[in-house]
């Protein structure tokens, strides 16, 4: 049988993996490293991407950072979500906020010694960044519009950082970034309507609060079609190879996304929406692959 220390000390663990969203690292890494080999840099080997020392490092930095930033995010949001997520709360908990701050220190310091690896300008990069996220999490996230603008803004980041490494700005990958954009800025509002009862409490002002839900529903609408406009060119004016398979896919399951977003009412239903923007990321970060499967092993070496 296990110890209650050695269930404590799991508790501790999986409460800290909570905190700072390790799902969501994983992924990121994943995302940052997919983005780089086969839409940032197709023309060079793999391993040449995959063991370039630079790009480890940033990968590094951008990781320490953005789960710095989610325990920030979620010491000053610790009363509202334990009325919006109590389970994870609870969880998340058996970690000390005294103890979430010496880590969010800790990971940022970490985050700023990978970065002078790089360059200077990285430091002064990954400084700002963690600048506004903090004042994201400390003063701007109860600010109408701004919070869910800047929200975005602060989650396709680190795939910017990225584009400067490899000073590519071609119009393709502005596409791509627009189509991430709007999908993320789509699970913001969505995660409004999911939080509204905690909001209220907590004096949050988001749209489905001071405007309606329905306003934030006729918004979501919106984006979702101007979504449309970066597949539209992807599809028909770019080589995305199968790509094109994610891109139609991710079509539909918005048109399923609106049918079911109009019914909805309750939270769980909300919790439902959100999962499945979050599928759609996840599903198009995994499809990138697709863009150049065909040459995938000729470019291992």
């Amino acid at each position: 049988m296990i110890s209650l220390s050695k269930k404590r000390l799991l508790l501790k663990i999986l409460s800290f993996v909570s905190v700072i969203r390790g799902y969501n690292i994983l992924v990121l890494v994943i995302a940052q490293y997919l983005t780089s080999m086969f839409i940032l840099a197709p023309g060079l080997p793999l391993s040449e991407v995959i063991f370039d020392p630079n790009l480890f490092f940033m990968v590094l930095a951008t990781a320490s950072i953005v789960a710095s930033g989610y325990i920030i995010n979620n010491f000053y949001d610790s009363e509202k979500d334990l009325i919006n997520r109590p389970q994870k709360t609870m969880l998340d908990r058996f970690v000390s906020q005294r103890t979430k701050l010496s880590v969010y220190f800790l990971l940022n310091l970490a985050g700023i010694f990978f970065a002078s690896y790089i360059s200077f300008r990285a430091v002064v990069f990954f400084s700002l960044y963690i600048f506004v996220i903090w004042f994201y999490s400390h003063r701007l996230k109860k600010v109408l519009f701004l919070n869910n603008l800047l929200a975005s803004v602060v989650t396709i980041t680190p795939f910017f950082a990225v584009f400067l490494y490899y000073k590519n700005f071609d119009t393709v990958i502005f596409l791509h970034a627009s189509f991430l954009y709007l999908i993320i800025l789509m699970r913001e509002l969505v995660k409004d309507l999911e939080n509204m009862k905690g909001d209220l409490v907590q004096g949050y002002k988001t749209i489905p609060i001071v405007y309606s839900e329905n306003l934030s529903k006729i918004l979501l609408t919106g984006l979702a079609l101007l979504s449309i406009i970066p597949v539209y060119f992807l599809i028909f004016n770019f080589e995305i190879g199968k790509m094109h398979l994610f891109f139609y896919a991710a079509v539909a399951l918005l048109v399923v996304f609106l049918m079911f977003l109009y019914f909805s009412r309750a939270k769980w239903q909300y919790v439902l929406l959100h999962n499945l923007l979050k599928l759609i990321i996840v599903a198009g970060i995994f499809s990138i692959l697709l863009i150049d499967i065909d040459a995938l092993l000729t470019r291992v070496f």
